[in-house]
């Protein structure tokens, strides 16, 4: 078995270089911003934990979380951001490397995790990729992406790790600037089949 974590800005492109992982050399992905969603499902311990700190304004009128408004927040306050990453760490964390421990028959499990590092799981890796792009390309990504604006767009990406904390720490850096052939050659190149 081999741990593949996928890393990056929001809008570098993540997503596609996890799907040409999956089809291409038939891995097994585990999404990180999917598993946490499905962790802040109304009633569970990371949603009481996060209403816990945020207040109970942060929930909609069915109990379920404000994911913009959260968004908004933790954008503007540091400290906020910080907190909301520690109760992500303890309970996203928890559950990907259940999930790793349940796919153990699996040849290939990749990690899609912006706060990779931020959340110590590149130690569970046997390879990083760190996916970069042009600032452009991931702005206008991200406002397609998610609706909304280039100044809410270059607020999230002001606040993430950029490119060359990537090239300084993955293993492997594959820019992705639009040309699925060429990405297609770059995971090629990384070895693995």
């Amino acid at each position: 078995m081999k741990i593949i974590g996928v890393t990056g800005s929001s809008g570098a492109g993540k997503t596609t270089i996890c799907a040409i992982l999956e089809e291409k050399y038939a891995a097994h992905i585990i999404d990180a911003d999917k598993v946490a969603k499905r962790l802040t499902k109304k009633g569970t311990m990371y949603l009481n934990s996060i209403v816990e700190y945020f207040g109970i304004d942060i929930l909609d009128n069915n109990g379920e979380l404000k994911r913009k408004e959260l968004a908004s927040i933790i954008y503007d306050d540091e400290e906020k951001r910080k907190a909301l990453n520690n109760l992500t760490f303890t309970y996203v964390v928890k559950e990907i490397k259940e999930n790793i421990n349940n796919l153990m028959d699996k040849e290939l499990i990749v990690i899609d995790a912006p706060l990779l590092y931020e959340s110590n799981l590149d130690k569970v890796c046997d390879i990083v990729i760190g996916v970069i792009a042009k600032e452009k390309d991931k702005i206008d990504r991200i406002c397609l992406r998610d609706g909304i604006g280039e100044e809410m767009a270059k607020k999230r990406l002001a606040i993430q790790l950029n490119d060359d904390y990537l090239k300084d720490r993955a293993d492997y850096v594959i820019t992705n600037n639009g040309d699925l052939i060429e990405l297609e050659e770059e995971i090629r190149k990384i070895g693995l089949k």
